[in-house]
């Protein structure tokens, strides 16, 4: 088969099937992105140049739009520079979230589109104004309600539309959710897995040294900001360590800005937050190593003696799919996109998201309960071998990619007869629900 793939940054959240797929060599893999330094064997990338983004002229509510048209056109013409010479694919795949998959439909009308639909914005119903501390400015919903423009246009495109969590498409119109299927993401439980001798070791994160006497608090996110909780994870660091001398606190992620805005007053959240509370805490007992290799990362949170994941309603880290592998006792806020993963006193904790009171008092709860910490370690690592297998995840997403296109892209799959086919409305997918796909004639 010949796939087709579109992420302004590869290769985003496609690392997994396109692996799997290159293993078969009757794949072809061509993948449109703008230019990094990222490769994988078996994969030609075809580059676009960024085009320029957030004109100051266009009206800020049209923004998104008009920074998603500019990268649809400067995709398509990637993808006719493609067709020119020949390369027709089986389907295409690609993130719908920057506009970029917008045109493709005028290059391939009849090719099968698979489209990853991330989170339909609202202004009263997840994210936006959850905080109090940063309420919503009602000036700012138009802009926030003109970012579905992206998704509605690529919902009229006539494929097919893909989330990885049912909580995340709960956030769609009832309307488009039979036109996207939740494929659940798995995690490489080989490589997340647990070492319990990584805690009777001396670990150094950063200019910190963890022993084995210390008990260590680990919190990560992309970057430190409020969406995910960085400033109660920070206000809850006073308590935590008056109550115990032998904490340590490993805070990684980013100064800059993944998801919200950043501090009115300027400066990063880490310095406005260490302004607020920095006099309160033990420096030599908290360390902010920034971004950090994936093996220092895995060492952290096999070390955690109580791993903190916080967030807004909003979508889930990798983190926090990671944690659970590796058998962490989790810790999480009380929020939806969390309750989708952790049964609260099962396989992880859960606290409420605003309060860091709360929080630090959760946290030393676990510290001082060994029992409940083996408990949740092993049901944390016993959840991931069940609900996040790998091979569970790929052998889904394959299916859907038969369903769109008739053929079987399973490595190792004998090879279907070529046979003609038509776009029907059919049932399928999780929960039998309609959607349009590209069956056999014969059927």
């Amino acid at each position: 088969m010949k796939f087709l793939f579109v992420h302004q940054n590869f290769p985003g959240q496609f690392l997994h099937i396109v692996r799997h797929l290159v293993t078969d060599d009757r794949h072809e893999v061509l993948f449109i992105t703008e230019p990094n330094a990222n490769e994988l064997p078996g994969v030609r990338k075809v580059p676009y140049l960024r085009p320029p983004q957030n004109v100051e002229s266009t009206h800020i509510a049209a923004r998104e739009l008009d920074n998603g048209a500019r990268r649809a056109e400067a995709v398509f013409k990637a993808g006719f520079g493609l067709r020119h010479l020949g390369f027709n694919p089986d389907i295409i795949i690609g993130h719908h979230g920057w506009g970029e998959m917008l045109n493709l439909r005028d290059l391939w009308p009849d090719t099968p589109m698979l489209g990853y639909m991330e989170f339909y914005y609202q202004h009263d119903k997840a994210d936006v104004g959850f905080d109090p501390e940063f309420p919503a400015d009602p000036l700012d919903f138009p802009r926030i309600r003109a970012k579905n423009a992206l998704n509605h246009i690529a919902l009229n495109l006539g494929g097919t539309g893909q989330t990885p969590t049912a909580w995340q498409l709960s956030t769609y119109p009832a309307w488009a959710r039979p036109l996207i299927d939740v494929i659940w993401e798995g995690v490489d439980l080989e490589l997340c897995s647990p070492d319990p001798t990584v805690r009777r070791k001396t670990l150094k994160i950063g200019d910190m040294t963890i022993r084995p006497t210390d008990k260590l608090v680990t919190y990560v996110s992309r970057d430190l900001e409020p969406y995910r909780g960085f400033h109660v994870m920070m206000r809850a660091l006073p308590p935590l360590m008056r109550a115990r001398k032998d904490v340590k606190v490993v805070m990684i992620g980013g100064d800059g800005v993944s998801y919200g805005s950043a501090p009115q007053q300027g400066g990063t959240w880490r310095e406005v937050m260490l302004k607020e509370v920095g006099a309160d805490i033990d420096p030599d007992r908290v360390v902010f190593p920034g971004r950090v290799n994936y093996g220092t990362y895995l060492a952290a949170l096999r070390r955690s003696d109580a791993h903190v994941y916080l967030t807004y309603p909003f979508v889930a880290s990798w983190s926090l799919r990671e944690s659970l592998a590796i058998g962490c006792p989790v810790i999480g806020s009380d929020t939806e996109p969390v309750r989708e993963f952790i049964t609260h006193g099962s396989n992880g904790l859960l606290t409420p998201c605003l309060e860091p009171k709360k929080l630090a008092r959760t946290i030393l709860d676990l510290l001082d309960n060994r029992d409940l910490t083996r408990v949740l370690r092993s049901n944390a690592r016993a959840y991931a071998e069940e609900r996040l297998q790998m091979k569970d995840y790929l052998a889904q997403y394959c299916s859907v990619i038969e369903g769109l296109t008739g053929q079987d892209p399973t490595p190792g799959a004998k090879p279907k007869a070529v046979v003609p086919r038509i776009r029907r409305t059919v049932r399928g997918g999780p929960g039998s629900r309609l959607r349009t796909r590209v069956v056999e004639a014969a059927e």
